[in-house]
C-alpha cells in the first residue's frame, strides 16, 4: 500500500500551523486596580541619620542678667551681654558659648549689627565648640589608682599608690613614676586633689621659667604672672604686663607650652590679633600655626583628668 503524495506547499503549511500550535500563548495583563499604581523603588541601604549640630549655650547665674538671643541665618545663638567702658564690641566664643561685651551706651541695635558682622566667624567657632564638648563627654574619666597613666609635658607618667603615716607626692624624673604616700583612710577625691596641687606646683615653675626664657627674645618685660583654671582659654595678658596662664598647659608638650608664653607675651607689644602681632610672635616662634592646630588637636584627645574643671 502506498503512501498519498504531499507537495511542497502542503508541507510548507503544515510546518506553520505547527509552528503556531507549539508556540506559548502571551500571558493575559492583570487588570489594573487603584492600589496597583507605580511603586517606588525600595532603596539599596538606609543612610544613617544627620548628627544634629548643636550650639552651646552660656550659663546664666542667679544674679546674672537674663541672655539674649538673635537669629543668625537658619540658628538662633544666645549669648551673654557685658557692658563695660570700652570703645568697640568685643566677641568671647568658649565651650559655654557666646560672649559679648559692648559699649554702656550702646544700643541693642548696634550691637546687633555687629554681631551679624561677625556671624561667619562665631557660628564657625559655636560648632567648633560645640562638637569638641560633645567629644570630651563621650571620653572617659581616669582612674584613681595605683599604675594610672597620667599626662605630662606630653608623655605618660605612672602614678603609685604607697601606704605611707604622712601624704607626700614625688616625682621621679628618670623612671617617669608620681610616688603618692596614701594615708590610712584617704579617699578617691583627695587623691585625685593632691595630684592636681602637684600638676599647680609644676605649672607655676614651668612658666615662670619659660617667661623668663622668652620675655627678653620678644623684647618686653612682665610684670607678673598668675595661674588660671579657665575652662578652654589658655592665658591672657593685660596692658599692665600681668599674665595668666592655665595651667593645664603643663600636661601638654613643651613646645605647645612655649606658643602659649609666647603669644601672651607678644600682647605686650602688639594688644590686638593683628598681622603685626602674629609677626612678633613669629619673630620667637615661627611655626606658631602648626602649634595652633596641635593645641586644638591634643586638647580633644587628652584623657579627662579633673572633671569639675
Amino acid at each position: 500500500m502506498t503512501s498519498p503524495k504531499t507537495d511542497a506547499n502542503q508541507l510548507e503549511l503544515f510546518a506553520q500551523e505547527l509552528g503556531a500550535a507549539l508556540k506559548p500563548a502571551p500571558a493575559p495583563a492583570p487588570t489594573p486596580t487603584p492600589a496597583a499604581k507605580a511603586v517606588p523603588p525600595v532603596p539599596l541601604f538606609k543612610a544613617p541619620p544627620v548628627p544634629t549640630r548643636t550650639l552651646p549655650i552660656p550659663p546664666v547665674g542667679p544674679n546674672d542678667p537674663p541672655l539674649r538671643r538673635i537669629q543668625l541665618g537658619s540658628h538662633t545663638v544666645h549669648y551673654a551681654l557685658r557692658r563695660s567702658a570700652r570703645r568697640s564690641h568685643g566677641f568671647m566664643v568658649c565651650d559655654d558659648g557666646l560672649f559679648v561685651t559692648s559699649p554702656n551706651r550702646a544700643p541693642l541695635d548696634d550691637i546687633e549689627r555687629a554681631i551679624r558682622a561677625k556671624q561667619r566667624w562665631i557660628l564657625t567657632k559655636l560648632f567648633e565648640r560645640g562638637e569638641r564638648r560633645a567629644q570630651r563627654a563621650e571620653r572617659v574619666p581616669v582612674e584613681w589608682i595605683d599604675g594610672a597613666q597620667l599626662p605630662y609635658l606630653g608623655n605618660d607618667i605612672t602614678l603609685r599608690l604607697e601606704p605611707a603615716a604622712r601624704s607626700h607626692c614625688v616625682h621621679d624624673a628618670e623612671s617617669r613614676t608620681l610616688h603618692l604616700g596614701v594615708t590610712p583612710g584617704l579617699e578617691t577625691w583627695q587623691i585625685r586633689e593632691r595630684v592636681k596641687l602637684w600638676f599647680q606646683d609644676e605649672a607655676k615653675r614651668m612658666f615662670r621659667e619659660r617667661l623668663d626664657l622668652y620675655a627678653p627674645r620678644v623684647g618686653v618685660t612682665y610684670r607678673s604672672f598668675a595661674i588660671s583654671s579657665a575652662g578652654t582659654r589658655w592665658g591672657s595678658c593685660t596692658v599692665a604686663g600681668n599674665i595668666r596662664l592655665n595651667w593645664k598647659l603643663v600636661h601638654y608638650p613643651l613646645a605647645l607650652l612655649d606658643y602659649v608664653v609666647v603669644h601672651e607675651l607678644a600682647h605686650l607689644r602688639e594688644m590686638n590679633h593683628s598681622p603685626a602681632f602674629w609677626a612678633v610672635v613669629g619673630e620667637v616662634f615661627p611655626d606658631y600655626d602648626g602649634a595652633k592646630v596641635a593645641l586644638k588637636k591634643r586638647s580633644v584627645e587628652m584623657p579627662v583628668l579633673f572633671p569639675d574643671e
